[in-house]
């Protein structure tokens, strides 16, 4: 049996960026804020003051106790975020980076690979997203999903497993969550771009597949797809996470984009998680959208037999508070499990609250 960490969008960018030991330059060009120290000033403002600066594990807090004592295999996050110094910033609105001397932050956590196919790796430029690049690599931490051309976007992340096996993770960024297609790699670095969910889209996965997969590897489909709000998973998603599965081969569905965690589906004993939510972020203080709670993580953990065919999984929730993840309380368990319960009905599963406060899905 294999246990793995899933986790949504990890934005260990501007608020965040500012409270670590090397912050980089605050300067932002949004309609909202000039500088990243709005959004720790924001938090402040609502929670309290934050220290700084704080030391590398400050951001996962309780989360790193949860993990140790977990032990994946493998911790996957969608690092939605550029490392990098480039001042060259996107026309986009909003422009995350974390200073290249923060990569520690990601070390600290052990994880195991970065998927960058998302809306938020080059807004940076090229320039940001080769050295967003250049830092995982020095850090010896795999990616997947973005790269200096396209064979290096679409070659996925490899990890060799204690039972011989090797975890293969593809990351692939649809239009749909906010990529623009400029940013397709090609001839020059980009990301593993995907405009709609074709038949023929399907068919080049399908290769990828082909091209890198050996027999018994467990290979996972890690895709940013969708909007930011809201709980419906339209049929064309659906039917994209099942031929996915059935077309392309992959044994595990790992989608995010949603600032909020959405519903979760055992095809055909294989797990999808249709929207993962927000892991860490600057979000605090923030107003808008209260009712979708995204205040609040989740750590995915499940657990994949030998086939790749889901044995159990089990949610771990934390709440974001000071820019720190913190275990929950009784009633935020109570209300996420309400909520899980009533969108994973739809496609006939219940998630239920175990005695210690985790959560787990039950088909």
């Amino acid at each position: 049996m294999m246990r793995l960490f899933l986790c949504g969008d990890v934005m260990t960018g501007r608020g965040i960026d500012q409270i670590l030991p090397h912050p980089g330059d605050p300067v932002l060009h949004e309609p909202y804020a000039g500088s990243a120290l709005t959004y720790v000033e924001l938090a402040e403002r609502t929670r309290g003051a934050i220290p700084r600066p704080v030391g590398y594990d400050y951001v996962w807090g309780d989360a790193l106790v949860e993990l140790e004592h977990a032990a994946p295999a493998a911790r996957i996050i969608n690092l939605e975020t550029a490392i990098t110094t480039s001042n060259d910033a996107e026309a986009k609105g909003i422009n995350y980076r974390m200073h290249p001397r923060n990569a520690k932050v990601l070390t600290t956590a052990k994880i195991d690979c970065c998927v960058l196919a998302n809306n938020h790796v080059l807004d940076w430029g090229e320039r940001g997203l080769v050295e967003t690049l250049q830092v995982l690599e020095t850090a010896r931490i795999p990616y997947a999903g973005a790269g200096r051309n396209f064979r290096e976007a679409a070659a996925p992340a490899k990890i060799a497993l204690a039972n011989g096996q090797r975890l293969l993770i593809f990351g692939f960024g649809f239009e749909s969550s906010g990529i623009p297609p400029a940013w397709s790699a090609g001839a020059k670095p980009g990301v593993n771009f995907i405009a709609e969910a074709t038949e023929g889209a399907i068919g080049r996965i399908a290769k990828l597949l082909e091209m890198f997969a050996c027999h018994g590897d467990i290979c996972v489909a890690s895709i940013h797809w969708g909007g930011n709000w809201g709980y419906e998973v339209n049929a064309a998603q659906r039917a994209l996470a099942h031929d996915l599965i059935d077309i392309a081969g992959f044994h595990l569905v790992h989608g995010h984009s949603s600032h909020h965690a959405k519903a979760m589906e055992v095809y055909r004993e294989k797990l999808v998680l249709y929207g993962c939510g927000d892991f860490l972020t600057d979000y605090e203080g923030i107003a808008g959208h209260e009712e979708f709670r995204s205040d609040l993580s989740i750590a995915y953990l499940p657990e994949l037999k030998p086939t790749g065919a889901l044995s159990t999984l089990r949610l771990v929730p934390f709440q974001m508070r000071r820019f720190r993840l913190r275990s929950t309380g009784p009633d935020d368990v109570e209300w996420l499990q309400r909520r899980l319960d009533r969108e994973c009905a739809t496609f006939g599963g219940h998630v239920v609250v175990n005695a210690d406060r985790s959560l787990s899905l039950v088909w």
